[in-house]
């Protein structure tokens, strides 16, 4: 699956382990993700791919615009997965 911008991602390794992350973005060989709280949009986290795992769930512009709708469409996310 490819990382486009708003893809929802699952940490898989790290201190964020478990948790689900927005990408909001591409340097080189690595992903710039947020969350909207612990990493908002203003400072995106800097993570490999190989540690994420894709999800099939793609983010609105609109969801993306600010750190408030992205904590709402994340939570909405992680309530409907069964792994979370």
């Amino acid at each position: 699956m490819d990382c486009v911008i708003g893809r929802v991602m699952r940490s898989t390794a790290g201190r964020d382990k478990d948790t689900f992350l927005a990408v909001v973005g591409r340097e080189e060989e690595v992903l710039l993700l947020c969350d909207g709280k612990e990493r908002p949009i203003q400072r995106p986290k800097r993570k490999n791919p190989k540690h994420l795992a894709a999800t099939n769930w793609l983010l609105t512009e609109q969801q993306l615009s600010t750190n408030r709708a992205l904590r709402k469409a994340l939570r909405a996310y992680a309530e409907q997965d069964p792994k979370a």
